[in-house]
């Protein structure tokens, strides 16, 4: 089944709308759907709840979003590289959950292996394990956190073919394959798509049975989040 649309505008089409939840890969700004995140934007929705590690910057990734007032909650690790975030959160107009890293890693997985809930230590004694489930293992206090299901996934590939099958490349993969997995609709983006058959498939990521819809991003622009140099 070919699954590669023309466009990311088109890849969207019938499937977004207000007041849903997505879950989108990448941290910072590596590994990002920087072309779907932008058709997101032109879509106009709004009161979206997002699930992303970073929140993107000013001007870029999520940052595009959050100018345009179309994030409502944002369930995140960190967010501390955009102002627009900032000035939002501090005004009352953005709500925000805090989710541990390998914690939200955890629920996406969690989320697309159809586990609904899961124990973790991590947060125990912490503004994270405010108003959730406590449990006592072994001697020790647990918490249960929920796995995520989102209506819409997107993420980002180094390399697909047209049935979807997906290839991360290096630190690029970071959040992509649970991001992947959760979304009860996945749509990737892909620097290069091939035909079928012509990956290997011991080196296939994400699995095509995730993905639904595929688009060809073949000149990203893979901004570096913040440049560090020193004098030679």
């Amino acid at each position: 089944m070919n699954k590669l649309w023309p466009s990311a505008s088109a890849a969207l089409e019938g499937i977004v709308h207000d007041g849903m939840l997505l879950a989108i890969g990448g941290f910072g700004l590596c590994g990002i759907p920087e072309a779907l995140i932008v058709a997101l934007r032109d879509t106009g929705v709004r009161d979206l709840t997002i699930t992303s590690n970073n929140a993107g910057v000013d001007g870029w990734g999520l940052g595009l979003l959050l100018e345009r007032h179309q994030v409502k909650k944002m369930i995140s690790s960190y967010v501390g590289e955009n102002a627009e975030f900032e000035r939002q959160f501090l005004a009352g107009e953005l709500e925000v959950e805090f989710c541990p890293q390998g914690t939200l890693a955890e629920r996406m997985r969690a989320g697309g292996a159809g586990i609904p809930g899961f124990y973790t230590r991590t947060g125990i004694g912490t503004l994270v394990a405010e108003g959730k489930e406590h449990k006592e293992f072994d001697g020790a206090t647990y918490i249960l956190e929920r796995g995520i299901v989102a209506d819409v996934a997107l993420v980002k590939a180094w390399k697909a073919d047209v049935h979807g099958n997906l290839i991360y490349r290096r630190t690029a993969r970071n959040f992509n394959p649970q991001a992947a997995s959760c979304g009860k609709i996945t749509v990737a983006e892909a620097e290069i798509v091939v035909e079928a058959g012509v990956l290997d498939p011991d080196e296939i990521h994400t699995p095509g049975i995730y993905v639904h819809r595929l688009v060809h991003n073949a000149h990203p622009e893979k901004r570096i989040e913040k440049m560090t140099t020193r004098e030679g």
